[in-house]
């Protein structure tokens, strides 16, 4: 780390106005910045009242706290401060140009506090991974991911399978350049290979994509014909009018995209347009669409209208690959009597495959719901999706087989 390194500093919380405001400054002149601006270096690692003056005219910017953390023992391995003030705007903007007035010092670069962190070894790549993954987290899956990752959870695995590999190589090494040795094991690659095999399993386990999957969350289509109450139980999810509904049927043009935390794990849910054959141009490209989205779903959600289940499966479809899941939902059940819905429960129920609701009084949408974020729970943490002909114990019906007639997707990388 040289001395003559640049000097930076940035807001490190969030945007204004908020109550309080971190200014953090990180570098060699980190503790000229203090003495400029509050005349003093307080006790490092305590917190300490101060008053900031604007170096150039001497006025009092705002009263707050000084922080010290004399290098190596700060995040960034270099001298570091902080200051606390209040998060008004203008306050924020009067510190910022005052510690930019003085010599050496220049605003951070994004991310450039990391990236010392990292330089100085205070963070390893898995750490540096965690802390954006934290920052960005929106549920407490994500957060807790992201904490283990921070940690060093990774980077210690990462560690021992890099010990296990110098061991293996040395196997091989000594098998090779000590091969004329009598007192060395002629079976030394044998040995490396019961190394490596289960060290190449546990890799490739690490690697399969829960992480990643986990970051992006579960994609739910809302497809169906036109009129079944897809948007309404759209709005239903979101608890406000995200999509306009109507009676006519093509009123849902374009794909509308809702981002929800169903049990702590993020689910993006996709109301798209009524499958149909149509004339009419934009409603021909919102159906292809609908079709597209749905078939690169996670899950499916294939909503029917109570009063024309008879006429499924033949209403409609999305000719496509197979899609990891697709669940049938019975929607309008409350204008239906209730004789005809135990013939509805009872047809469906065959096949396994039923969810019952009524988008408009919120009847049943409980236990969708529940469903949902259980499969969400399944899906996250699995290394593959989950299987369509054999359902883990405990799987709603609507995941157990795709009728005929429902929206198909194609699986991610195919």
């Amino acid at each position: 780390m040289t001395s003559d390194r640049d000097t930076i500093f940035a807001l490190s919380s969030g945007r204004p106005p908020a109550a309080i405001a971190v200014v953090r400054i990180s570098g060699p002149r980190a503790r000229m910045a203090l003495e400029q601006l509050i005349g003093r270096v307080p006790q490092p690692r305590r917190a300490s009242l101060a008053r900031l003056r604007d170096p150039a005219t001497g006025d009092v910017v705002d009263e707050g706290l000084a922080l010290w953390f004399p290098a190596p023992n700060s995040e960034t391995g270099e001298d570091m401060a902080e200051l606390h003030v209040h998060g008004g705007r203008a306050i924020i903007a009067a510190v910022l140009a005052a510690l930019a007035k003085l010599a050496g010092l220049r605003p951070a670069e994004a991310g450039e506090f990391t990236r010392r962190a990292f330089e100085s070894g205070r963070m390893d790549l898995t750490a540096v991974e965690g802390l954006a993954d934290l920052v960005a987290a929106e549920t407490e899956a994500q957060r807790r991911q992201a904490y283990q990752h921070l940690k060093g959870l990774l980077g210690e695995r990462a560690e021992s399978w890099r010990q296990r590999l110098i061991e293996a190589l040395a196997l091989v090494e000594a098998g090779i350049d000590f091969s004329d040795e009598e007192d060395v094991p002629k079976d030394m690659m044998a040995r490396s290979l019961e190394l490596i095999r289960p060290l190449a399993e546990e890799i490739g386990k690490a690697g399969a994509g829960q992480g990643e999957r986990l970051r992006e969350g579960l994609r739910v289509a809302i497809a169906g014909p036109p009129n079944a109450g897809k948007s309404t139980l759209f709005n239903r999810l979101a608890r406000r009018e995200a999509a306009i509904v109507s009676p006519f049927p093509g009123t849902t043009r374009d794909v509308l995209e809702l981002h929800l935390d169903l049990g702590g794990y993020p689910v993006t849910m996709l109301d798209t347009a009524g499958i149909r054959e149509t004339n009419d141009p934009v409603e021909r490209e919102g159906v292809q669409r609908a079709s597209e989205r749905a078939a690169d779903a996670d899950l499916v959600l294939w909503v029917l209208d109570a009063a024309l289940w008879r006429d499924f499966p033949t209403h409609g479809g999305i000719p496509s690959a197979p899609s990891a899941a697709t669940w049938l939902v019975v929607n309008k059940i409350d204008l239906v009597s209730e004789a005809e819905r135990q013939r509805i429960e009872s047809e469906f129920d065959k096949r396994g495959n039923v969810n019952l609701i009524s988008s408009a009084t919120g009847a049943g949408m409980d236990e969708l719901v529940t469903a949902i974020a259980r499969f969400a729970d399944r899906f996250l943490h699995s290394r593959t999706r989950p299987s369509r002909a054999r359902a883990p114990a405990g799987t709603p019906k609507g995941d157990r087989h795709r009728p005929a007639g429902c929206p198909a997707g194609r699986r991610r990388g195919a």
